[in-house]
């Protein structure tokens, strides 16, 4: 798909034709922040897979173009737009998620905002760091909260939330997207532990700096710096990511839950 890129493009066809098409059967998933990169990567996946998905996202044009990409492909998806800072719009699309797909199976907590990369503890503005916990954390809170009804419904609900190893190895000039992702694995471990009488799994992924649009910020020598230091020594796309999504949300992934899993190519062990 061109919004991938030729190389994320090519990494994703081959994770595709390795997945079974069945993994998935019948699951009712929503994706936020699936209009491109990371979120886009992990829709077109697990629909694939064999579920009906709902895309969601603030990006309305590029949310449209994505989604008739996909229906195009022959997948089952949908589009919703998403402001997650704003409470009564993560009501609206979670309730209109499960009224489309008439349930949920799964959620994946996968939208976030950066706006505070090349500052340094001094220079980042309050307006920023709020605005970060708004969206990141508050907001994957908040859908979460949304969901939860109906994924307890579901029988084998999952929710898989989306961290970052900058959390696990302390990026620098990153203070507020940091903590903001070491507030959502915290948080994972608390949900899990609240929901898992409703047999609902909660699990985090953190992904190590990968290639996608969200990513042309980050300076060369940050790029370097994973180089260098993963055991894996290449650059991470979104298709890497996709794998342990997929796992998390399949019944592969049952008895897993309260784990951030960081998937990053072995810069981060954890």
């Amino acid at each position: 798909m061109q919004a991938l890129g030729h190389v994320q493009d090519h990494a994703l066809e081959q994770l595709l034709a390795r997945t079974p098409t069945t993994l998935l059967a019948d699951r009712r998933v929503l994706v936020t922040g699936a209009a491109r990169g990371l979120g886009l990567a992990f829709a077109r996946s697990i629909a694939h897979a064999g579920a009906r998905v709902v895309l969601a996202d603030i990006l309305e044009e590029p949310l449209k173009q994505a989604t008739a990409e996909l229906a195009a492909l022959g997948l089952d998806v949908f589009a919703l737009p998403l402001d997650l800072a704003n409470p009564q719009s993560v009501e609206q699309v979670a309730q209109a998620a499960v009224t489309h797909l008439g349930g949920l199976d799964g959620l994946v907590n996968n939208a976030a905002i950066t706006n505070s990369g090349g500052k340094d503890a001094h220079a980042l503005a309050i307006d920023t760091w709020d605005r970060v916990m708004d969206v990141n954390v508050r907001g994957t809170w908040l859908m979460s909260r949304a969901c939860q009804p109906a994924l307890a419904t579901s029988g084998h609900g999952s929710i898989v939330n989306l961290a970052s190893d900058t959390a696990l190895w302390g990026a620098p000039n990153l203070l507020a997207y940091v903590a903001s992702k070491g507030a959502v694995a915290a948080m994972t471990h608390s949900l899990a532990r609240e929901w898992g009488s409703d047999n609902i799994t909660v699990n985090a992924i953190a992904p190590g700096l990968t290639l996608v649009e969200a990513t042309e910020y980050v300076p060369q020598a940050r790029h370097q710096k994973y180089l260098d230091g993963r055991a894996l020594p290449r650059e991470q796309q979104a298709a890497d990511v996709c794998g342990t999504v997929l796992f998390a949300l399949s019944d592969l992934a049952r008895f897993v839950t309260g784990q951030v899993l960081p998937v990053n190519g072995g810069y981060v062990m954890h």
